[in-house]
């Protein structure tokens, strides 16, 4: 049976969307550092090793819970699952734009940087096409409600294989991300049935863990881990692995660490991007020269900071609708409608 946490959550799933949002900070904090000092360090090795798995766990885990809500009236379900979203996008987006704007003024002119703002609600901005496509995931799938789940899974599994390759952000991360979204929805039972499985097989789940990491390092070293097909089966592989690897980490003292990011994930998600820029720009100008180093240290703050930023938040009192969208950006519910519980997968 799934690991009861707080308020009704589930240990492993948080602790697997905590490890998924670190390998995330990871990956932007790598990149970006490689980038400003001109070379690779040993963290874009570990980089890459995640690359077939990151996002697609991300977004399987985000379509868990989706079957408790998929049949709840419209006006319910986009409150919840669309303006939600909005709501942290249009926040969000005006506040890394604030930070880039003298860069853009510099380069296009004023009335050129309002144009990219405009144009950041039809192309995703930045690091947060994320919550800008999930609420497309959840609207397309109550869509297809009527369509048998084998059907749509198999037309999302050709979409990723296609590729597609448009230039637009949204259509080419829907065709290669939207299959493992809706796996995570319509897979869900046997999802959690390998959650039960993998502990009472601790030697086979073991193995079966090393042998996925080495074919995943070994095809991603030969750089064949994006051909498709192999990049679907990969995709799976490796969130089938972090549900494991999630499900024993739920076991242990450090679980707390894992499972408070995971509850959090949108707060990390939504700020990790200053205290990461900031920490990289430090480090640089203090002569830090290894980019290995300087990448694990600029994760670490990348992590820590929108945390130590929304616990100051809470303690103080100000500045709440950062991360809790207040009332008037809510959808105000029916008379006798019950109030909709919140699950992990928020």
């Amino acid at each position: 049976m799934p690991q009861a946490g707080t308020a009704g959550r589930v240990d492993w799933v948080d602790v697997g969307k905590g490890l998924c949002i670190i390998f995330v900070v990871m990956m932007h904090a790598t990149l970006g550092v490689e980038a400003a000092m001109g070379a690779e360090g040993w963290m874009h090795a570990l980089v890459a090793f995640a690359a077939p798995f990151r996002m697609p766990d991300f977004f399987l885990i985000a379509g868990l819970f989706l079957a408790a809500r998929i049949d709840r009236p419209w006006r319910e379900y986009l409150d919840v699952k669309v303006l939600h979203f909005a709501y942290f996008y249009a926040i969000w987006v005006t506040i890394q734009f604030a930070f880039k704007l003298p860069g853009f003024v510099q380069d296009y002119g004023a009335l050129g940087a309002a144009k990219l703002y405009v144009l950041s609600y039809v192309q995703p901005f930045g690091t947060l096409w994320f919550i800008y496509i999930l609420p497309i995931f959840f609207v397309v799938s109550k869509l297809l409600r009527p369509i048998h789940w084998s059907v749509v899974l198999a037309a999302g599994a050709v979409l990723e294989m296609a590729p597609i390759h448009t230039g637009w952000l949204l259509i080419d991360e829907f065709a290669a991300r939207f299959v493992y979204f809706y796996a995570g929805y319509a897979l869900a039972p046997h999802i959690f049935r390998l959650a039960a499985l993998a502990p009472r097989n601790p030697a086979a789940a073991g193995a079966l863990f090393g042998l996925w990491a080495l074919v995943n390092g070994i095809l991603v070293h030969q750089g064949v881990a994006t051909l498709p097909v192999v990049s679907l089966l990969l995709g799976f592989a490796g969130a089938g692995a972090i549900v494991v690897a999630s499900v024993f980490l739920a076991m242990i003292p450090v679980r707390e660490v894992f499972r408070y990011l995971g509850e959090h994930s949108i707060v990390v998600y939504l700020a990790f991007f200053l205290p990461m820029a900031v920490m990289r720009i430090a480090l640089i100008k203090l002569g830090f020269t290894d980019p290995g180093l300087v990448a694990l240290i600029v994760t670490v703050a990348g992590v820590t900071g929108p945390v130590v930023f929304y616990e100051i938040i809470k303690r103080f009192g100000i500045l709440g609708f950062l991360f809790e969208r207040p009332g008037w950006a809510k959808v105000k519910r029916r008379p006798n409608t019950p109030r909709l519980r919140m699950v992990p997968a928020e």
